[in-house]
């Protein structure tokens, strides 16, 4: 099956450079529509929805080749062979920014930037590594998603989410997970945290913006921090919104820090919002 009709691929904008955009763990490429609105006149934008959500083929989902972030890795590289991509801009948010790192490993010279929104290599604390999350949280997460998807759903994208003064946005990601296929959520939750990339993260050539938000409960500040100082050529940026998902939550300055970033000609420091006056 070809990669496009596989992840239900959408091509829209006028720009002459390619933006392709990769979302999290139970979303679909729905979730980008409040910042594409500001891109689309600047960039040709690349919709995919991962195996197992939105209408991506669901006929296409194996287990063996899903087993790791590779396999979703792969289906990026795939679709940028299949659409003739070059100098590709690679957005990718949450679990969708570490199979973002992975392609622009496994093919940098199909990407001439990389942006990563709320990124994790490892959600397990470690020694001193501090990921969020102890091993026995993650075991009671998978297994309550076991127990009952819709349960954990309507428990947990609150936490994920934050900003409880606008519910809605919680509503959003509660309908979201509960549309997604719960079999193969359930076994992209196990992939998803039990991975550990954080060996990959030094391999990476291409210049890469580092969004994290001031509070975030699974991507903490040191997750950002570690993943800033292990791959060489970031910039790491912190936005004032909360929250896991700050292309929802606060799509205003999630839009002006990368286009910040993509318009700057060097690197700059890590501070509390790279762009002056965002609301």
């Amino acid at each position: 099956m070809d990669a496009c009709i596989r992840n239900n691929v959408k091509v829209i904008g006028k720009g002459k450079q390619t933006m392709v955009l990769v979302h999290g763990f139970g979303c679909d490429q729905n979730v980008w529509r409040y910042i594409t609105a500001g891109l689309l006149a600047n960039y040709r934008l690349v919709l995919i929805d991962q195996v197992g959500v939105g209408n991506s083929a669901l006929a296409a989902y194996d287990s063996d080749k899903y087993a790791t972030l590779h396999g979703y890795a792969a289906d990026i590289v795939e679709v940028c062979h299949s659409l003739a991509l070059q100098d590709v801009i690679l957005v990718g948010h949450s679990v969708g920014a570490m199979i973002s790192l992975l392609s622009a490993i496994q093919e940098p010279e199909l990407f001439s930037k990389l942006i990563l929104i709320g990124p994790s290599p490892c959600y397990i604390n470690d020694h001193d590594y501090i990921g969020g999350f102890e091993q026995a949280d993650i075991n009671a997460i998978l297994a309550m998603m076991n127990k009952d998807f819709r349960s954990w759903a309507n428990a947990f994208a609150p936490l994920i989410m934050g900003n409880p003064e606008c519910p809605s946005l919680a509503h959003e990601l509660i309908d979201s997970f509960c549309h997604a296929d719960s079999a193969i959520a359930k076994e992209f939750a196990r992939v998803m945290f039990l991975s550990d990339n954080r060996q990959d993260l030094p391999k990476v050539i291409t210049k890469t913006l580092i969004l994290q938000c001031s509070e975030d409960i699974i991507a903490p500040a040191e997750v950002g921090a570690f993943v800033h100082h292990a791959i060489p050529d970031s910039t790491l940026i912190t936005l004032r919104a909360t929250g896991h998902c700050p292309h929802l939550s606060a799509p205003i300055e999630t839009l002006a820090a990368i286009e910040t970033f993509l318009h700057q000609a060097g690197p700059v420091e890590n501070h509390a919002s790279a762009v002056a006056g965002i609301a």
